[in-house]
């Protein structure tokens, strides 16, 4: 099944989304990789998922990735005797580690990490920010607060802490049971919620040993200033606009979303934009122009992924709000400006032999009547070193193994094809051709250039490049040994 755009599209699945029929239609509409939100459902709910994915990839022959979402700790706080009450500003109000119901003037807050690291002047957050204090005292059990901002506060509301570096792992033990289960059920990514610092990311990778990569999520302002070096630890990033934008200012999301992204492409990482995107197709089916030059200014931005959340996990119109993401990302990049602006932000620092390779062959393929790059690989680095240049032609990934395979189904570009293993470098440009013309991309007329690395089956040895003819015959007439 060939898209007919680079950008992938992933969706998050839930009650609107269950079914065979459902999930199915959606991945037909453009749906490249599915989300399961580990937040949600049970493990049984979550496998049954799983088992409809791997049903409908192996009927379509595609490779589809599955992003399994960890929870992370959840901040909240206690109840109430009235189940809510009305903070107004300017009044005192109190945080606790009293179990007690809570009133107008004070409610529990569980978690005495929170307390530890507070200081004078530092903020809280409740329920998405609506509610703003600003601690005047604090010690390890309670922080005394003035109300900077009202609102209604209710049983559980959630907290967010955007000051501080909280004492706290990005991995609870719901997480970690969580994380066991996905892993041995066969997942591609692992999204980790709350990563605050690189060894939040680590522990993370030394739980998965090596089944799921690492995707962190950037949603706390401690991370965006250690973004560097989480991003060197992570497989991929996803910059959670949502709680990013609860805990800075609004109007310092989007330049901070332009900048993670082109440092995720620079490192030749896959980046998805999430949250929001489509919000009020939860209910229309039909989005607002906002939204539409939302998903719009994140493929110009050159992210790897775009993502739906609410939009096809629980929304009235889950299919359409996938087909207006690929209606929109087909137009985006048939745009003119579009290709400016990605070759204008393309870097040129290249360290190795790979990344003068596959520098190499976009050069060959923008400036000769090239149908697509077709690339071998193994752990499917050299798929995504080509993807980071951001070539004008398609990328074939051809690779042994499922899970790289399924791993690319996340990256720009990337139209990913299983191969037996390989031992001679011809037999690898006869399996590029036919995988060209099979899937759609070139005819037996047409070239195509195929890059390899020679010995075979080592990853990250990619050191050779040849322009090829599609028809086999020409193969074998050129290199008969």
């Amino acid at each position: 099944m060939r898209r007919h755009r680079n950008v992938k599209i992933v969706a998050t699945l839930g009650p609107a989304s269950d079914t065979h029929e459902m999930i199915g239609a959606l991945h037909k509409a453009g749906a490249d990789v599915f989300r399961l939100n580990m937040s949600h459902g049970s493990h049984e709910e979550i496998r049954a998922k799983h088992a409809i994915i791997r049903q409908i990839e192996e009927e379509t022959g595609t490779m589809i990735g599955i992003l399994a979402d960890l929870q992370g700790p959840k901040l909240r706080v206690g109840t109430f005797v009235k189940e809510t009450e009305e903070l107004v500003e300017g009044q005192n109000f109190r945080l606790d580690l009293d179990s007690a119901p809570g009133d107008a003037r004070r409610v529990n807050l569980p978690h005495p990490e929170i307390f530890a690291a507070l200081d004078a002047g530092s903020h809280l957050l409740v329920n998405d920010g609506k509610i703003r204090l600003k601690v005047i005292e604090c010690a390890k059990d309670f922080a005394d607060c003035e109300v900077l901002t009202g609102g209604t506060i209710s049983n559980r509301k959630g907290v967010n802490v955007p000051d501080v570096v909280l004492p706290l792992a990005a991995l609870s033990e719901k997480d970690r049971a969580d994380l066991e289960f996905v892993c041995e059920l066969g997942v591609d990514w692992l999204a980790l919620s709350f990563v605050q610092r690189p060894e939040d990311v680590e522990e993370a990778r030394t739980l998965a040993r090596g089944r799921a990569a690492i995707l962190s999520k950037i949603e706390k302002p401690s991370a965006v200033e250690c973004f560097d070096e989480i991003l060197a630890a992570s497989d991929g990033i996803m910059v959670a606009r949502g709680d990013l934008g609860v805990e800075l200012p609004v109007q310092n999301v989007p330049p901070i979303q332009k900048r993670l992204v082109r440092k995720c492409r620079a490192a030749a990482k896959p980046v998805i934009v999430a949250t929001q995107m489509l919000e009020s197709m939860v209910s229309s089916p039909m989005p607002t122009r906002a939204e539409v030059s939302d998903v719009a200014t994140a493929i110009y931005e050159g992210a790897d992924a775009v993502m739906l959340s609410a939009e096809s996990a629980a929304g009235d119109y889950p299919v359409e709000a996938v087909s207006t993401m690929d209606r929109v990302a087909i137009e985006v990049e048939q745009d003119p400006t579009y290709t400016e602006i990605i070759e204008a932000s393309r870097k040129a620092d290249r360290m190795t032999v790979a990344d003068g390779i596959v520098a190499a062959a976009r050069e060959i393929a923008e400036t000769t009547d090239i149908k697509a790059i077709c690339c071998f690989t193994q752990s499917g680095t050299t798929a995504l070193l080509t993807a980071r240049e951001r070539p004008r032609v398609p990328i074939i990934a051809l690779t042994p193994l499922v899970r790289t395979a399924r791993r690319l189904a996340l990256t720009w570009g990337c139209y990913c094809v299983m191969t037996g293993p390989l031992d001679r470098f011809k037999k690898a440009v006869v399996s590029a051709a036919r995988a060209a013309r099979e899937g759609g991309f070139a005819e037996s007329t047409d070239q195509i250039v195929v890059t390899a690395g020679v010995p075979f089956n080592v990853p990250g040895s990619t050191n050779i490049l040849r322009v090829a003819p599609c028809d086999e015959r020409l193969i074998f007439a050129s290199d008969p040994e």
